[in-house]
């Protein structure tokens, strides 16, 4: 049996207001080429299916179109939300589409049984177990560690998740001892190499999950929540399929990927890497301002869709003039048809006294995340850094709370 790990789609994910619908759409072309090409049985889906938790009417049409496809394949698909995916949403198609060999598993399970999904060959003969385990939850982690005490909310999701994952490890090894197994997560694993693109949620080194809380019975370990793809603790079968697509500047370099391993008689041979072709480019041009536009008059991409640039002007001392020219070759080159200049700003290397002007020139509202802004608040009035924790970790989970509900 041949299986394939991906993860972290965000269907309707925007950049800088520009739907990047055109790539997903593209990529689910090159997904379906890909599954019939390489023969492949199982198709395992590690959370962040959508962007937001109340996807649009459009993201919804895209997503059951996909699966659809899938159907004539006849191949079994496994599917876990992720912390921007609603539980709710996820799960309420799931007795329909189980009977068309569509496993989803939504958010954690009170019985972590109901978690396992066992894997069957075309004959009806049992081949594998996957412990399809989703984003785990505030919510989920506490209601398991309820004989525990802990001084840290850090401490209590770490501890939480690992005994999700040995529990779950256990139960495999009961109920399907001569059966090899595969585990499937959505977190932050120690080491891991991030993009701007994750939100803060659960992220940071404070909020990272050792890779040794993996049993030794899960013979590949399926991640997703970091965006771009690798290998974790230098561990070639603990991986993150990383995201098909870009979806932000900082993983314009990236080689995007999703991963192939095989059971054979068994056993599950090496874990393989295969290339998901470029659709746009994401380039950003750095530099003088009239360096920028000579690359810019120069620039031809060679991808399908059109690409999506960021420029960003610097110049030793500050000058208005400077910030307006950035605008005026915005809407200089708003009729190219090669290239649309989503995002541009200035940087000035001389320190520049009015705060105020930092601000409204050198950053933007939406590069500001919450929890800076709250971090900075309880910098000033706290000096107690155990209250200053508390506090933090307090308005952390409202933000999570938050962004699942939105």
């Amino acid at each position: 049996m041949k299986i394939l790990h991906t993860a972290d789609w965000h269907i309707g994910k925007v950049l800088h207001k520009h739907s990047l619908e055109d790539e997903i759409c593209l990529f689910f072309e090159w997904l379906l080429e890909t599954i019939q090409s390489q023969s492949i049985d199982i198709l395992l889906i590690s959370g962040d299916i959508f962007d937001r938790a109340n996807p649009s009417t459009s993201d919804q049409g895209i997503y059951f179109d996909f699966l659809s496809r899938l159907i004539p394949l006849k191949i079994q698909v496994i599917i876990t939300g992720g912390n921007h995916d609603s539980v709710g949403f996820l799960n309420a198609p799931k007795d329909i589409l189980s009977k068309l060999k569509i496993s989803i598993i939504g958010g954690a399970c009170k019985n972590i049984e109901d978690e396992l999904v066992l894997v069957k060959d075309s004959k009806g003969s049992n081949k594998m177990v996957v412990a399809a385990i989703p984003y785990l939850r505030d919510k989920d982690l506490r209601n398991s560690n309820t004989d525990e005490k802990f001084e840290t909310r850090t401490e209590a999701i770490r501890y939480g998740i690992k005994k999700h994952y040995k529990e779950a490890g256990d139960l495999c090894a009961e109920l399907y001892p001569n059966l090899p197994a595969i585990a499937m997560g959505h977190l932050y694993a120690s080491g891991a190499s991030t993009s701007e693109s994750e939100r803060d949620i659960q992220m940071g080194n404070e909020a990272s999950i050792d890779a040794s809380i993996f049993p030794s019975i899960f013979s590949y370990v399926a991640l997703g929540h970091i965006h771009r793809p690798q290998i974790v603790a230098q561990n070639e079968t603990i991986r993150y399929s990383g995201s098909p697509i870009a979806l932000s500047f900082s993983e314009k370099k990236d080689v995007k990927s999703v991963i192939t391993i095989e059971l054979i008689d068994g056993s599950f041979n090496n874990p393989k890497t295969v290339k998901i072709p470029k659709f746009r480019e994401l380039k950003r041009f750095k530099g003088r301002l009239a360096e920028i536009k000579k690359e810019l008059d120069a620039y031809s991409p060679q991808f399908k869709l059109t690409s999506f640039v960021e420029i960003i002007v610097q110049e030793e001392k500050y000058d208005p003039a400077t910030i307006a020219a950035v605008e005026n070759i915005k809407t200089s080159f708003e009729e190219s048809q090669h290239f649309k200049i989503l995002k541009g700003k200035s940087e000035f290397k001389n320190t520049i006294k009015d705060t105020s002007q930092l601000f409204n020139h050198t950053r933007q509202i939406n590069e500001i995340k919450p929890s800076d802004v709250f971090d900075k608040l309880i910098e000033k009035q706290l000096e107690d850094t155990a209250d200053a924790q508390l506090l933090k970790d307090a308005f952390q989970e409202l933000l999570e709370a938050y962004q699942s509900a939105n």
